[in-house]
């Protein structure tokens, strides 16, 4: 089973071949540049490199979201046209089911955390020491409820993702229970995550054709919210 993992939900562009458990190639690089100029670059030189057919391979992986709605529809965009390109089926994989697949063997809870400003975060909570559960799935709240729910679960936690910068303090300041950050080589999101778990996913017949393939992004974008918001300041003023 031979799986093209692809990942653009953050300032990460990330793709990778991942086949029968071992992953073949990963390219990965955390720079501000447009998913669009680097996605497929990459995959053309992965494949040049290992000296493969893109055609070789079984389906596509692609993180489904939340995160950069720009990022998202990018990767959502060269996954379904490969997809229907090569006639392989997609595997949606939820972006942080696939960040947390990074830890294999963690004692305790995982809790990557995805910058969503306002003070909120795209979350999930997971627990992966040797099978992968998804104690709470994948959700956008504020950073200080998720402080609270993951006090009361009253068990270790490792963070990780581009939030903890940004709330570390916050972390740092309010956690009760012992808690760790992700080291380097496993705090982004990496397209060969995307791949194993999107592996799994395929075996359990979680699959969907290229043209039906669509970004979660969980909540609306910063332009339609600010959007909604105008119109109903517009009609208050007008029932007055």
């Amino acid at each position: 089973m031979r799986i093209l993992g692809i990942e653009s939900s953050s300032l990460v562009a990330s793709v990778a071949i991942v086949e029968d458990g071992v992953t073949m190639a990963e390219y990965s690089a955390n720079f501000k540049k447009t998913h669009s100029q680097t996605l497929l670059p990459m995959i053309d030189s992965m494949v040049s490199l290992l000296g493969i057919e893109l055609s070789t391979i079984d389906a596509i992986a692609i993180s489904g979201g939340p995160g950069s709605f720009t990022g998202l529809r990018i990767g959502s965009a060269t996954a379904k046209g490969l997809g229907l390109a090569l006639n392989k089926p997609l595997i949606h994989v939820p972006t942080l089911d696939g960040t947390a697949y990074n830890l294999f063997g963690a004692s305790g809870l995982i809790c990557p955390i995805m910058d969503a400003r306002r003070n909120q975060v795209y979350t999930g909570i997971y627990r992966f020491e040797k099978d992968f559960e998804v104690v709470m799935e994948q959700d956008a709240m504020d950073m200080g409820e998720l402080i609270e729910k993951l006090n009361e679960m009253g068990e270790r936690v490792i963070f990780l993702s581009d939030g903890v910068p940004v709330h570390e303090k916050l972390i740092a300041e309010r956690m009760t229970v012992p808690y760790d950050l992700a080291p380097a080589h496993v705090n982004r999101q990496r397209a060969a995550a995307v791949a194993a778990l999107g592996a799994v996913y395929f075996a359990e017949g979680k699959i969907q054709d290229a043209a039906d393939h669509g970004p979660d992004y969980l909540r609306k974008s910063q332009a339609e919210r600010e959007r909604e918001e105008k119109e109903a300041k517009l009609a208050e003023k007008g029932g007055e």
